[in-house]
């Protein structure tokens, strides 16, 4: 095997074993850790769609787990059930894209703007929502997704983990097909080349604002399955949420690698979960509550400079080969 392909196997089997070890040394918090991570794998996948897809920073997604939460939240506790209310989270969530997509390619605002625009509005409409600053679950005894699994006296945190299992693995599976067809392609093509798709006749404009309508739509299911997972909506829960996304999906690349699509989109999951390990064992180890957010854009810091640094590693393997005579 060669020196460049052995060092991230070496990463890979470094990263597993670390994994099983404090998987028997702490189940309870690594269960927790892990299903949380799956649930935000979710609301990842709609940040890779932008950033890395469409080359955009969507800073729509702020709002829009809180749009999914609160709505999930909301219609929960007037009685819905919680497969249509965690449905029609999704379904605003795309609502929420939409908007963003119009601002930014039919009113020619640029996308970040636009996303600060769509998230200030979205700030007073979760607010309209839910009524309140938050919306707890817990007091009100009411169904969730996760409640089916109850009756099996599952330990605390392992219906979260069987739900988000099941549904990254249908994500990974469905936005592989979608993003191989034609549709998916040219979406792939508008951030890649907007220039060269233009001339080929494809709407551009319409590809950004359904890429990002399927982003949002993501990261609304996310919201309405974290807050049934946490059992509580919060208007501050989508602070730094794009923070938490870009490093997860850098951790994953990193780490698991991006040979393929297919290969990225799983690295998309198993980042995220990454990114959770780290948050509970840093937590477990003693870190004040106060000091969460200067680990957390400490490690985005180091997350983003991961890739730099392997090349330099990459480069200096090379270099120290022996010349073929």
């Amino acid at each position: 095997m060669k020196s460049t392909t052995l060092f991230p196997w070496l990463i890979k089997a470094v990263a597993a074993i670390a994994l099983i070890i404090l998987w028997t040394q702490m189940p309870t918090i690594m269960t927790g850790a892990v299903s949380l991570g799956l649930l935000w794998a979710i609301m990842v996948l709609g940040v890779f769609i932008t950033y890395r897809v469409l080359d955009i920073a969507d800073l729509t997604v702020e709002g829009t787990i809180v749009l999914g939460a609160s709505i999930a939240a909301r219609m929960i506790t007037a009685g819905y059930s919680p497969l249509f209310a965690t449905f029609m989270a999704f379904v605003l969530g795309l609502v929420a894209g939409l908007i963003t997509g119009i601002l930014h390619t039919k009113l020619r605002i640029p996308a970040l703007l636009s996303g600060i625009l769509t998230l200030t509005a979205l700030y007073s409409i979760n607010l309209r929502v839910m009524g309140r600053p938050n919306t707890p679950l817990l007091p009100f005894k009411v169904p969730s997704v996760f409640t089916p699994f109850e009756a099996f006296n599952l330990p605390n945190s392992v219906p979260s983990l069987i739900v988000g299992v099941g549904i990254c693995a249908v994500l990974v599976v469905f936005l592989y097909w979608f993003f191989g067809t034609e549709l998916g392609s040219a979406i792939r093509a508008t951030g890649s080349n907007p220039n060269m798709v233009r001339a080929q006749g494809i709407n551009t404009s319409a590809m950004i604002i359904l890429g990002l309508m399927l982003s949002n739509g993501l990261v609304g299911l996310a919201g309405a399955l974290i807050a049934q997972h946490q059992t509580f909506a919060d208007i501050t829960m989508g602070m730094g949420s794009i923070v938490i996304g870009l490093a997860s999906l850098i951790i994953g690349e990193v780490l698991f690698g991006t040979k393929s699509f297919k290969n990225t989109l799983i690295s998309v999951i198993f980042g995220a979960v990454t990114y959770r390990v780290i948050i509970a064992i840093v937590i477990k180890l003693g870190l004040a509550a106060n000091d969460l957010k200067l680990f957390v854009s400490a490690t985005v810091t180091i997350a983003l400079t991961l890739p730099m640094a392997q090349a330099n590693i990459r480069t200096l393997v090379k270099s120290m080969k022996k010349p073929q005579l």
